[in-house]
């Protein structure tokens, strides 16, 4: 098959034959069909990151499952699915406290010694890229990486759920657990925090405060639900959402990645308000929040992928767009092939874009 493979950090992926290995006890074959580029693939092709190499990145897909090995209960040839980077095991305190995007148990993973899943052809392994490995013509994952989902659902918008929405309505749906009337602001207006965006609307919130420094992202967001936009480079920003909420949001969803939006995040929040960072900030970078603040009885949270319970939430969020209430048709911003994965993720550099998804044929 083919795959886009990363020699090494800060150079171009380069389309590669690959050889995928056959389904082991509990793994899924599963044929790609569509794969969102996302800014965490970005952050680990530019090394902000480390990661073992080589590798083949991509963690945003959809697919239909090909062969099933031993001991796999849930998934059968011809189901549709979504996968998610957090492979969950089922067993452990994380998973059994009801926290399964905070699974690390080794268990879901090939064990040393065993015939890696993916290679080259001259038998290099190559490294598991988030369990998933998803710029390639074919994923194979333990069965609790993935969730069969309605047939109806389109691949290509349903690729998107996968890290994107799952974390950006997840931080609305779980991690905030926003109630009608509620006031939010959103920071960063890219994949997650549209999906923040879409999600606050649907749950009900009174105001919503979409604050990015790209006009098209800002006008994006008004059509999913923003009821007011900030530009990120004004300096009074926060003074802005003050004014817009009489002293500040209820909740602020942080969806940039950086300590200087993090540290925002809190400043606008109201007295007893949350704060959920979604953003990857880089190792060696630091918050810093005034000390007396916390008297004021904010909190502030990480969240890694939304908090999303697989198997319940990914069937809601698509049942939501088939009713017409997700929005997730005009988050995508360009449809590519495989050999166009560079340029999309140059595009994220630049920062202009939304989300551009790779089609397979």
């Amino acid at each position: 098959m083919k795959a886009a493979v990363l020699y090494e950090p800060k150079s171009d992926l380069r389309i590669e034959e690959v050889a995928v290995a056959k389904p082991g006890p509990r793994e899924v074959l599963i044929r790609t069909v569509a794969c969102g580029v996302c800014r965490s693939d970005l952050h680990f092709v530019d090394g902000a990151f480390p990661h073992p190499m080589p590798t083949v990145p991509g963690h945003e897909a959809a697919g239909v499952v090909e062969a099933v090995g031993s001991d796999v209960a849930r998934l059968r040839p011809g189901d549709h699915v979504i996968t998610f980077f957090t492979v969950f095991c089922g067993s452990c305190e994380m998973c059994v406290t009801g926290r399964p995007s905070l699974c690390i148990d080794p268990s879901t993973r090939r064990a040393k010694g065993e015939a890696p899943r993916l290679s080259l052809p001259d038998g290099t392994a190559l490294a598991p890229f988030l369990n998933l490995s998803a710029y390639a013509e074919m994923m194979l994952v333990h069965e609790n990486a993935c969730v069969a989902i309605a047939k109806e659902m389109p691949l290509d918008r349903a690729a998107l759920l996968g890290c994107a929405v799952i974390t950006g309505a997840g931080a609305i749906f779980n991690d905030s657990r926003l109630r009608s009337g509620e006031s939010v602001a959103v920071i960063g207006c890219g994949g997650i925090g549209l999906a923040a965006v879409n999600a606050a609307r649907i749950a009900g919130a009174g105001t919503i405060i979409a604050i990015d420094p790209v006009a098209g992202k800002r006008a994006l967001a008004e059509r999913l639900g923003a009821t007011h936009t900030l530009d990120a480079n004004d300096a009074d920003v926060a003074k802005h959402v003050a004014g817009l909420t009489g002293g500040g949001v209820d909740y602020a969803i942080e969806a940039v990645g950086r300590p200087a939006t993090a540290e925002l995040a809190w400043a606008m929040l109201k007295r007893g308000g949350t704060a959920t960072i979604l953003g990857m900030i880089a190792p060696g970078n630091m918050v810093s929040l005034p000390g007396p603040s916390f008297l004021s009885g904010k909190k502030l949270q990480g969240s890694l992928l939304g908090s999303t319970r697989f198997p319940i939430d990914m069937p809601r969020l698509v049942q939501l767009y088939l009713d017409g209430k997700l929005d997730l048709d005009s988050m995508v911003a360009e449809r590519i092939p495989l050999s166009g994965v560079n340029g999309a993720l140059e595009k994220l550099r630049c920062g202009d874009t939304v989300r551009s998804v790779i089609e397979f044929s």
